[in-house]
């Protein structure tokens, strides 16, 4: 019997070298003790601090978090369940610090993808630099957006298991795919989960196509039965977090609104059932957007940041404001704050995606090159991609998405979508290199298409030289630059405009030109393969170093030694109190909150870190509560502010020296109360126009629908009352004392998807009042009352986790056996 070939893996081992000595260089200042400085993240740590501190005291994270927009479900922010896998993520990121980690496990993946695939490891090198070095994923990291990263890194290992099940290798296939299905769908990001399923989706129907051809009914049923079973798998083990969202969702925009406001502000009944067309298609790519897969700076580029392209002192725009009389550095002023980005996402963009002008050209030969099993769904699904990433630029077919495809009017920013090219690119790449350079009759193929490929190749950039003359280079933003100049700057709008518009032809013609160049090299090194005897593996090389250089040169304006600061700075800066918080938390009351008007308090959470919060941050508020901000809050509704229990106001320095000042409130409602009286009202619409002006000591209003559970008005008790005994996350109570049957009102959010409630022991139901809060009829007497978080939805899907682990240790020991029997039969061979 042969031993093992320990020298295999010798490729390997070379292959998690290089990925992590590039990370690693690349991302060096957190070797030297810095953190980034990601936005999201600062808000993400702002709104989940309360919970580990919870955490810390009771050694579990709550259910429920009471720091953000008065209340609302704690797994939206920070959720822990329960399982008996491994770290996963640890083991294959080899505990790396972030963003470390993020690239080298996109790296990773993408190179099992390649394993699979039987491509050389020069090849599955340069490819999965390629797709973790996309432009798009330091633009995304340096924001914070990591759920979505992980989720972009995980696609290709997940490939990796579909594609092994549809070629016959069903247990390592259906190990792999239910791995990986778990980590995909457990990050927590399903809009990028459904462009994975896009993909598949073309990668299924391709092979179905070969399956009905070839009659092979048999397989075509075990490989996709098990593909949906290890999708089962993946769901299983993620399902705390999906049945969780889920049933969140049904209270959120994305679940559809109840109320809306009409073009003359008036509020009108809406019942959606997910979000609203135009707040779907925000974040809508140009048509010609894609251009940035081979050009970075096609559409100009103004994202923001020290490395930021602006019009500088020797362009057009420039010059033009210094040649009608604008002082020299008020020229430059203005054209460091012009926008030079004439793309479509609005209203603004961090980042193109950059694939890379190798790969693109690469991509162009393998549709020559590939074979046709690859090719074409790779094509039809980088085609779809791009179509859906136009939305409103080519509203009528993706409004037709919007209405009726599955899940899809639950997310916005259709851009989105360009992560399925930065996979399909650098595989196709990868495909098209190991046809040509370590294919049994690559050579004599690649010999036979050569001039096929020319045509191609040329015939790309003919397009774009025609898009060059064509293309008026004009942005929805010139018309304010024309407005301004022409009001501000003595009426040379329409010169200065034109004057801008010739620096991003400028910029365009430039980006064909580098493109050209990479072409040229890509084509150059292909045909020296064709005429030389050099090793292909050194031609490969010198594509993968340009390739990586090239993309490391451009992600680094968007991720660099700029993007992180080291962490006593960091925390300082953001989470240190000011003088007004410093001052609200000596108050230990068990029960109050603040409004911050210093900041954007809908959308800033570092208040949260330390107090608890009329406002926050979060992408999915519940809908209720986003009714309230917009009707009532914004419009300093005075009322409401007492029945969500203001204690203080934070307002900013009023002048230059000054501090925070915490301006307390003493009209303030506290935890509960009891009212005089229940109006009833007919919807929605009518509830909310309620609350325009009300006293919410006095009065209570709630919808008809909860009518039969307020059985009679509250009765005249002078010395009735109610208070809160302990203040939990998931356990609130109260007592309450009258010799007559009242209404209390509860200053707590409305949320019926898990809170209970216990008078004296027995549950009971309690009603959706004052539009948000939460109210119980109590008869006479004395009484304990409990409110209890209890999310069936939680409960369930930690069982459901229990099921899913046991499913992929039971196909761990499947694979395990195979690989004994395998082995068994080839010593039995062999004697």
């Amino acid at each position: 019997m042969k031993k093992f070939n320990w020298k295999s893996l010798i490729p390997h081992a070379v292959a998690i070298g290089i990925f992590l000595v590039v990370a690693t260089l690349y991302c060096k200042p957190v070797l030297q003790g810095k953190v980034l400085s990601q936005m999201d993240i600062t808000q993400w740590t702002g709104m989940s601090h309360s919970a580990f501190e919870y955490k810390e005291k009771h050694g579990h994270l709550p259910l429920w978090n009471t720091h953000l927009f008065s209340g609302m479900p704690d797994y939206q922010v920070a959720m822990e369940g329960h399982a008996f896998l491994p770290n996963i993520n640890a083991i294959l990121t080899l505990g790396t610090p972030k963003p470390i980690n993020f690239f080298f496990l996109a790296c990773v993946c993408f190179y099992i993808l390649c394993v699979v695939l039987r491509a050389n490891s020069v090849v599955a090198i340069l490819g999965s630099l390629a797709f973790a070095y996309c432009s798009y994923d330091p633009v995304i990291i340096s924001v914070g957006h990591d759920s979505k990263m992980w989720a972009i890194a995980y696609m290709p290992a997940l490939m990796a298991g579909l594609l092994l099940l549809y070629d016959k290798k069903y247990i390592l296939g259906f190990l792999l795919m239910a791995v990986f299905a778990t980590m995909e769908i457990g990050v927590n990001h399903p809009q990028i989960n459904f462009y994975f399923a896009i993909i598949a989706f073309f990668v299924t129907v391709s092979y179905a196509i070969r399956w009905i051809k070839q009659k092979e009914w048999k397989h075509m049923l075990i490989a996709g039965s098990l593909a949906l079973v290890a999708v089962g798998v993946g769901l299983a083990n993620s399902s705390i977090t999906l049945l969780t969202t889920a049933e969140y969702t049904k209270y959120t925009i994305r679940g559809g609104k109840l109320i809306d406001t009409n073009a003359k502000g008036e509020i009108t009944q809406a019942k959606t059932k997910g979000l609203d067309e135009d707040y779907g298609f925000s974040y809508s790519a140009a048509k010609n957007e894609f251009l940035t897969f081979m050009m970075p700076d096609a559409l100009g580029r103004s994202y923001g940041g020290a490395a930021d392209l602006t019009f500088d002192e020797n362009s057009k725009f420039v010059q033009t404001l210094e040649n009608k009389g604008i002082p020299e550095n008020n020229a430059a002023n203005f054209g460091q704050s012009a926008r030079m980005y004439w793309g479509g996402i609005f209203p603004s963009t961090s980042g193109p995606v950059y694939l890379g002008a190798i790969i693109c050209i690469l991509f162009i030969i393998g549709m020559v090159m590939v074979d046709s099993k690859y090719k074409w769904w790779i094509f039809a699904a980088c085609v779809f991609a791009v179509v859906i990433s136009w939305g409103k630029y080519f509203a009528d077919f993706n409004r037709l998405l919007f209405e009726h495809l599955p899940l899809y009017n639950k997310f916005r920013a259709p851009s989105m979508a360009m992560v399925i090219p930065q996979f399909l690119f650098p595989l196709m790449a990868v495909l098209a290199l190991q046809k040509i350079f370590f294919t049994d009759g690559g050579k004599a193929l690649l010999q036979k298409n050569f001039k096929k490929i020319l045509y191609a190749v040329g015939g790309v950039f003919v397009v774009l030289l025609l898009m060059y003359v064509a293309n008026d280079y004009s942005s929805a933003t010139d018309a304010d630059v024309k407005s301004f100049a022409d009001t501000k700057l003595g009426g040379i709008g329409s010169t200065l405009v034109y004057a801008m518009q010739q620096d991003r032809k400028s910029l365009f013609g430039t980006g064909i030109l580098e493109a050209l160049g990479f072409a040229v090299i890509t084509i150059g090194i292909i045909y020296l393969f064709l005429k030389s005897s050099v090793k292909p593996v050194y031609l490969v090389l010198a594509l993968l170093i340009v390739n990586t250089i090239n993309l490391l040169y451009v992600d680094n304006n968007f991720l660099n030694e700029q993007s992180y600061q080291d962490d006593e700075s960091y925390n300082a800066d953001n989470f240190t109190p000011n003088a007004a918080e410093a001052e609200i938390m000596k108050d230990t009351g068990p029960h109050y909150r603040v409004l911050s008007v210093a900041s954007d308090w809908t959308n800033e959470a570092q208040t949260a870190y330390f107090l608890r919060c009329i406002g926050g941050y979060h992408p999915a508020k519940l809908s209720i509560y986003e009714d309230l901000i917009e009707n009532q809050i914004m419009k300093n509704n005075q009322s409401v502010l007492d029945m969500l229990d203001t204690k203080y106001i934070i307002s900013p320095p009023q002048q230059q020296g000054q501090q925070y000042a915490a301006i307390p409130r003493s009209t303030n409602l506290g935890a509960c109360w009891f009212v005089k009286e229940v109006k009833f009202v007919d919807g929605p619409v009518a509830e909310m126009k309620s609350l325009d002006n009300f006293n919410p000591a006095q009065t209570a209003f709630v919808e008809n629908s909860f009518k039969a559970d307020v059985p009679q008005q509250p009765g005249a008790d002078s010395s009735a009352s109610i208070k809160l005994v302990s203040y939990d996350n998931d356990d609130i109570t109260y007592t309450s004392s009258s010799s007559t049957s009242q209404f209390a009102v509860l200053s707590e959010i409305y949320y019926p998807a898990g809170w209970n409630a216990y008078v004296d022991g027995k549950k009971v139901n309690y009603v959706k009042t004052d539009y948000v809060l939460r109210g119980l009829y109590l008869p006479a007497g004395k009484h304990n009352i409990e409110f209890k978080f209890e999310p069936e939805s939680y409960n369930r899907g930690q069982e459901y986790t229990y099921i899913g682990n046991s499913m992929i240790w039971l196909a761990f020991l499947a694979f395990l056996w195979s690989v004994w029997n395998e082995r068994k039969k080839k010593i039995k061979t062999a004697a």
